[in-house]
């Protein structure tokens, strides 16, 4: 680890007789993550993961080379309150945790055993008697499984799998004798049913595609709906909805349109599936592949028995819905979607065709119904508290708290959250949330870092700020935190969602700085002590604000895309970047309006005008935005005697997997920003 040090006092902005303890990285790093709600069938328990850094073989000095693993393990606890107990304790750890349907078995996904690299253990099935006992594995699976769902009746478990290689190809990857083939070796997942008594596994769907999500069950047991795509290939937007019958293996299209975006959800009586899909509206390349498309999904029913598709879109209703499920009773539809800076669990009922909001100003992250749906548990997370199991009754007015997975940040001061709003420059409301230092004064002018998010399709919630997105840190330091939604964002209707296309550095730059203006005469933001920072798509938006205003003091560029012309011909969503540019006209022509469009919205284009100090960070091994991209811009403000450093992360893609790497990232990001911001060196603990 390449990490500098830098020491000395930081100074911060206002003073405070008894300055309380916030977090910082090492607190951020010691965070549990609760996740997996599963509730019991007859609402008296839940299953739920919590998911920790683990380094059991550590001897206390980092020098003999210890390492960190994050792993996650089974929890249980009463639905009416109570202590919760750990069920799993394996040395790799255990995910998805589900009941069977009688309530009697838990079932897990662990690789247990012996061996590393090549030869470690694959995940497989496991089984634990619900009351006590030991657990049990079920399969064998040569490649491990990847999610399963169980039968209506529990007598049988449908699993995803990746295919196994022929024994030639096996050998030839252990020699290493193992070219690829770009966009041409595929190895598609596809569907098993294992006997949940005996473990005997069949293969159910095989062919030249992929299975994308869990299928379902119809309610009889004998078939399963699913959703394929001809390619693993992530850029391919093609995706259609099939029924398999189990016993003979037919294979049923239910669509040809490649629209569909969730796997399709059988209804309790068997009679309808469900799913959402998005109507693609550009021509394919060609090679059959379009650009994405920017709009909301629609909610789309099927009648099994006539083939009868219904489209239950409403302009009135303008979120985009997640993956579907059916109530318990059938009657309703349930889904989530971003809703501002929240995600909003609705409701829509199938007899009144009507969508209701069931929660309000609440994070839900996961969302699991008993039997009879009088009972559910919610994962919820806000900005005062990470994520915990929360129980509640089928009104969801009042959801009840069940554990407490992180006791100790109750002797930690948090910085105060806040949802704002602003007019931006051309008299539209933009929206965002300011996270406050801890024991702020109102009216008190501090630093500010502001922080894009990625996507740009995506948007910062009003969640709690340590993590991945580790806010609490830099307000326990005495700064306050900008995260602005502009336009492109999701959560705001599919106007302001699709608003950038074309427009990148446009209108989402000018409602990011109208939004940092705002908090500036408000009297919270210091002028003259201000940086920014973003990943991804807001390592984009890094680029292009240093490129083209020197109101910053500091940067730091995270896995972003400063060079869109090489961008879309390198990364593997070249769609995606054609949905707001087009596809580049390599006609001859050298420079034309496509190509320029592209050159034009590039931060690299302006390199001689960037003044800011920028850190760029990047996973060696990124896929999604190449090495080349981070490269491209340090070679470019480097030759021309700009303050810049680039950091590569060995073995990440897109973003930081690593204990130490994610440590790495938050104390030399802040160490960067302070000392360019607020002339001085910083510390990097409380």
């Amino acid at each position: 680890m390449r990490t500098r040090f830098l020491l000395g006092v930081l100074l911060l902005p206002f003073t405070l007789s008894a300055q309380p303890r916030g977090l910082d990285e090492a607190d951020v790093m010691r965070l549990k993550a609760v996740g997996g709600v599963a509730m019991s069938p007859d609402g008296s328990r839940v299953l739920y993961t919590v998911s920790a850094w683990e380094h059991p073989q550590a001897k206390g000095d980092t020098a003999l080379g210890e390492v960190h693993e994050r792993r996650s393990h089974v929890f249980i606890v009463p639905t009416a309150g109570g202590a919760s107990r750990q069920l799993t304790f394996g040395e790799r750890g255990e995910s998805q945790p589900t009941w069977s349907p009688d309530g009697k078995t838990i079932a897990f996904v662990a690789a247990r055993g012996t061996g590393t690299g090549e030869n470690a253990p694959r995940p497989q099935l496991w089984l634990l008697p619900a009351d006590g006992g030991e657990a049990r594995q079920l399969t064998t699976i040569k490649d491990g499984v990847n999610g399963y769902v169980w039968s209506p009746d529990g007598s049988k478990i449908a699993l995803l799998t990746t295919d196994t290689l022929t024994r030639e190809q096996e050998a030839r990857l252990r020699r290493r004798d193992d070219p690829k083939v770009f966009e041409g070796d595929f190895r598609f997942v596809h569907i098993w049913v294992v006997d949940a008594t005996s473990g005997a596994a069949t293969k159910v769907t095989s062919g030249n595609y992929t299975v994308s999500a869990l299928p379902s069950w119809s309610p009889d047991g004998r078939t399963l709906a699913f959703y394929a795509s001809p390619t693993t290939m992530i850029r391919d937007e093609r995706h259609d909805a099939y029924l398999v019958d189990i016993a003979s293996k037919q294979l049923t299209p239910l669509t040809t349109d490649h629209q569909v975006e969730s796997a399709p959800a059988f209804s309790p009586d068997g009679k309808t599936l469900a799913w959402t899909s998005v109507p693609h509206e550009f021509a394919p390349h060609k090679d059959g592949i379009m650009p994405r498309t920017l709009r909301n999904a629609r909610l789309i029913t099927m009648d099994v028995a006539t083939r009868t598709l219904t489209n239950h879109a409403q302009p009135s209703f303008d979120v985009s819905p997640g993956a579907v499920r059916w109530s318990p009773n059938g009657k309703e539809l349930w889904f989530t979607a971003s809703d501002r800076v929240y995600q909003s669990l609705y409701a829509y009922d199938v007899a009144s065709k009507t969508y209701s909001q069931r929660t309000q100003k609440l994070l839900v992250g996961g969302v699991s119904p008993s039997a009879n749906g009088s009972v559910l548990a919610l994962a919820l997370n806000s900005a005062e508290w990470p994520t915990e199991v929360y129980v509640t009754d089928a009104s969801l007015a009042s959801p009840r708290r069940i554990t407490t997975t992180n006791p100790w940040l109750s002797e930690r001061t948090l910085g105060a959250s806040q949802v704002i709003t602003w007019k931006s420059f051309d008299g539209k409301t933009a929206e965002g949330v300011l996270l406050l230092p801890v024991g702020y004064r109102e009216g008190t002018k501090v630093p500010l870092v502001v922080s894009a998010h990625g996507g740009p399709t995506g948007a910062h919630t009003a969640g709690f700020k340590a993590g991945t997105d580790p806010g609490q840190t830099w307000a326990a330091r005495g700064w306050a935190v900008f995260y602005p939604n502009p336009r492109g964002s999701t959560g705001y209707g599919e106007w302001w969602m699709h608003a950038n296309t074309g427009d990148w550095g446009g209108g989402d730059y000018k409602d990011i700085m109208t939004g940092v203006d705002a908090l500036i005469k408000r009297g919270v933001a210091d002028s003259s002590k201000m940086a920014f920072e973003g990943w991804s798509y807001g390592g984009y938006m890094t680029s292009w604000v240093v490129s083209q205003t020197g109101r910053f003091k500091a940067a730091m560029m995270g896995a972003g895309l400063p060079s869109l012309l090489s961008m879309a011909g390198t990364t593997d969503i070249p769609g995606y970047i054609n949905t707001f540019f087009g596809q580049p006209q390599y006609d001859g022509s050298i420079v034309n309006a496509n190509v320029r469009k592209y050159l034009e919205r590039s931060g690299i284009s302006y390199s001689d005008k960037v003044t800011t100090p920028l850190l760029i960070l990047h996973g060696s091994n990124d896929e999604r935005v190449p090495i080349g991209q981070p490269m491209e811009f340090y070679r470019s403000l480097k030759d021309r005697g700009k303050t810049v450093e680039l950091v590569f992360y060995p073995r990440e893609g897109h973003g930081l997997g690593e204990y130490y790497h994610q440590l790495d990232r938050m104390k030399r990001e802040y160490e960067w920003m302070a000392k360019h911001t607020l002339g001085a060196a910083a510390r990097t603990a409380m």
